[in-house]
C-alpha cells in the first residue's frame, strides 16, 4: 500500500506504509516545514506498517525540529495490525 499525508490545520495524517519506497515522498512534504510553521502534529494512526528508513525519516525530522526550536508530536499508535518492518535490499 502507498503512503497517503493529508493536512488539516497542522495536522498531519499518515496512512498505509512509511518505507524505504516512498520516504522521499515523507521528506518532500516535511522539506523545510519549520521554515513555514512552528509547531507540527503527526498522526500515525492510520498507519499500517514502516520500516527502518520511515524510522529515521520521523528521528530526522524530530532532529530538525529540535535544532530549530520548534515543536512536533507523534501521535497515535498505527492499525491493530501495525508492523514494524526491517526493508532488506
Amino acid at each position: 500500500m502507498n503512503l497517503q499525508i493529508t493536512n488539516l490545520n497542522n495536522t498531519y495524517q499518515l496512512s498505509g506504509t512509511l518505507s524505504k519506497w516512498n520516504v522521499n515522498l515523507f521528506k518532500k512534504e516535511f522539506h523545510n516545514i519549520f521554515d513555514k510553521q512552528g509547531f507540527l502534529i503527526i498522526d500515525m494512526e492510520n498507519l499500517l506498517s514502516i520500516d527502518r528508513y520511515g524510522v529515521m525519516a520521523l528521528a530526522q525530522l524530530h532532529n530538525e525540529a529540535l535544532v530549530k526550536g520548534k515543536k512536533i508530536s507523534i501521535i497515535g499508535m498505527g492499525d491493530s495490525d501495525f508492523k514494524s518492518k526491517d526493508s532488506a535490499a
